[in-house]
């Protein structure tokens, strides 16, 4: 799988042992940044992982932050992007089966090494659910997501849409 990371400077230690451990298990990783402690901001990695994801480029996106607060606040700007903060595994998984996850989001400061990593095994080997026969509720609802998205973006805004 193409995986796109991104971390700012409280999340780019755990970023860069997670995106090892990928890399040992055959993943393609593209990586980024931030890849020191000088301080860098949170949204712009967010935002280059969140790109690359909708371009094609890669099929999932781990993006970490000291707290996985504002990273997850900034992925979820662009369009596509459903991306949530878990830190338990039950989340990690269920976030893809029913809701179609796309960007899982790290708390570099609130987890361990151990917990991520179980994080990622589990949001990685999860598959969505939405197109499987007797799972309809689940493609309704991720529809209802989109149409959310749709009403409030900023080219319908910009023509005054917004609220049709």
């Amino acid at each position: 799988m193409r995986i796109g990371m991104g971390a700012d400077h409280a999340g780019y230690l755990l970023k860069d042992q997670l995106a090892q451990i990928l890399r040992d298990a055959k993943h393609e990783v593209t990586d980024f940044g931030t890849n020191g402690p000088a301080p860098a901001d949170y949204p712009d990695f967010a935002q280059a992982v969140g790109e690359a994801l909708i371009a094609g480029r890669v099929d999932r996106g781990i993006v970490i932050c000291g707290s996985g607060v504002g990273a997850c606040i900034a992925a979820n700007k662009i369009p596509g992007i459903r991306a949530c903060m878990c830190h338990d595994s039950y989340s990690a998984h269920q976030g893809v089966q029913h809701d179609n996850m796309n960007v899982l989001v790290l708390g570099a400061r609130v987890i361990g090494p151990m917990l991520a990593q179980e994080l990622v095994n589990y949001f990685l080997a999860a598959n969505y659910w939405g197109h499987e026969k007797g799972q309809e509720r689940l493609e309704r609802r991720v529809e209802k997501i989109e149409a959310i998205e749709r009403k409030y973006s900023l080219p319908a805004r910009a023509a005054g849409k917004e609220h049709a």
